[in-house]
Order: structure tokens, then sequence, then C-alpha cells
């Protein structure tokens, strides 16, 4: 799944007209690259949530359909619902039988190994694994010596949360905006509103494993704001 369905008001004027989906790395949409990425792993089925301007993304989807594509809408008509509720809304398409699937946000951009994330997961078989870096941002996920998840932190806020309870010495990793995650998630998240699955992760980890996948050192842009459309052109090409 994609993730395309929000505003992009850290990409204004762009986002004024176009959905963030749309904006444009040399040529190519960011939408465009993350299907051609998800693609090159042999991923044929792909749902896209969208919103804010839903019948460009859907003219870019009809543009970019082939045979060996097969697109499922999650049209957030009422929304968007962010990232938890989107994930919600989209459960018909996702959730089936013990198939972990893959989400992504359409504005971030790697390199990231995605098979050997997906092996990793396999591996350990927790409930979910987030792709983490370590990089500065702005918000990070806070693990323990083993990349369990134990908290959450707001750089520019000093806010923490915490899974269940505070923890002496953590790990804190920014997240790549990809996940895997397994069908059963959904019995432990609302199925309807509007909420981030940041709190999702954090409310299931008391109960269930949610561990970190650390690709430090794989290319990985967060593409939000106009001047990093200019760093993706320049990495991206």
């Amino acid at each position: 799944m994609i993730f395309a369905a929000g505003f992009g008001t850290r990409l204004k004027p762009f986002t004024d007209h176009h959905p963030k989906a749309l904006a444009p790395v040399n040529g190519k949409s960011l939408l465009q690259r993350n299907i051609e990425y998800l693609s090159s792993f042999g991923i044929s089925n792909i749902v896209v949530n969208v919103h804010h301007f839903a019948d460009q993304v859907l003219e870019e989807l009809k543009r970019l359909s082939t045979d060996h594509l097969k697109f499922s809408i999650s049209h957030e008509k009422d929304g968007p619902f962010e990232t938890g509720g989107g994930l919600a809304f989209a459960a018909q398409y996702l959730d089936h039988g013990d198939d972990p699937f893959i989400v992504m946000n359409v504005d971030m951009l790697t390199n990231l190994d995605l098979l050997g994330m997906f092996d990793y997961h396999q591996k350990i078989n927790p409930l979910a694994t987030l792709a983490v870096t370590d990089r500065k941002s702005s918000r990070q996920f806070l693990f323990d010596e083993e990349m369990k998840l134990v908290g959450w932190k707001n750089n520019l806020t000093a806010q923490v949360k915490w899974v269940d309870g505070e923890v002496d010495e953590v790990k804190p990793f920014s997240f790549s905006g990809i996940h895997i995650i397994h069908p059963s998630i959904f019995k432990y998240m609302p199925d309807a509103g509007t909420f981030s699955i940041v709190d999702v992760y954090l409310n299931i980890a008391k109960e269930k494993l949610i561990i970190a996948y650390d690709h430090t050192g794989d290319l990985i842009l967060d593409v939000g704001k106009p001047e990093s459309l200019v760093k993706a052109e320049e990495v991206f090409k």
C-alpha cells in the first residue's frame, strides 16, 4: 500500500493545485517512482489511498497501469484519515490470511533492499517491522537493545510517549516510512476514524512484537518540502 491521501502542506505552493504524489523528480512523479520501486521487487498488487486532488492521482494510475500491475483505490472521500485511519479504511484490500503486506509513504524515496527487509521480517515474525535509519529528524521511534519498540519522541518539543513505562537505555532511530505488517494488526486497532499509525504501534507494542529494521547507509530521502525535491533530483536520476 502507498499512502498518497495527505494534503502535502509542506510542499506548497505545488500542493495548492496538485497532490504531493504527483510532485515531479526528474520527469517522474513520486507516485511513479515508488510504484516502480515496489514492482522492481516483484510486487504487482498495489493499494493507493487518495483524497487531496484524488482525480489527478487516479489519472496518473491510469497512465501507469500495465498488464502486470493491479491497482486498488482506497478513496477517503471524507478523509484524509491520517496513517492509522487510512490503513484501517483500506483493510478490505489488505486483510487476507497470513501474508504480510508492505506499506510506504509516497513522499519517501529510498534504495532500501525490500527483499532483505522482508526476509528479516519473516525470520523474526513480529506483528510489524519498521524500516529505520540512524539520522536526524524531528520525530523518532525509540527501541531497546533488541530493537523492540519502546517509545517515541518529538525532538522539537521533547515530548516522549512510552509503550510501557520509561526505559533507561534506548536507541533513537528515524522512520523511513516503510512498514511490513501482518494482517492480524486489524484486530488490535480501531476499525475506523482519523488517527496516526504511531499511536497504534505504541499501544500494540505492549503485547505484540514491533521491531526495527536498521538500513542505515542506504539512500533515504523525505521529499516533503520544495528544497528536498531539488535534493531528490540530484540523487534519484
